[in-house]
């Protein structure tokens, strides 16, 4: 019994394993193509945005009521790609120090 359990959780962590490994390579596609999907499949709005390296734009979108997020960056040439995805959001209402503040 106990090997059988053994056995299936491995097996359970390698599928696991798998399929964080084929979301690994960041997904892109048209700014619009990309944001339909994240409005309408999964109820997500723009909740944060930051210049990146590159002239990139980076985004957090969220749905406060089903908890999922979204970590997107713009490139120059107009394709978003997905960067992170995942569940629990919440978001925050302390500010973070400014840089070379003391925590």
């Amino acid at each position: 019994m106990t090997q059988t359990f053994l056995a299936f959780s491995l097996g359970a962590a390698g599928l696991l394993l798998a399929a964080s490994q084929t979301h690994a390579a960041p997904q892109c596609g048209t700014r619009a193509l990309v944001l339909g999907q994240l409005t309408e499949k999964y109820g997500e709005t723009l909740h944060g945005m930051g210049m990146a390296n590159n002239n990139s734009v980076m985004e957090v979108y969220a749905s406060p009521s089903s908890g999922s997020w979204t970590i997107t960056v713009t490139l120059p040439d107009g394709r978003m790609c997905l960067v992170a995805s995942g569940q629990g959001y919440q978001a925050s209402t302390t500010e973070l120090p400014a840089k070379g503040q003391k925590i």
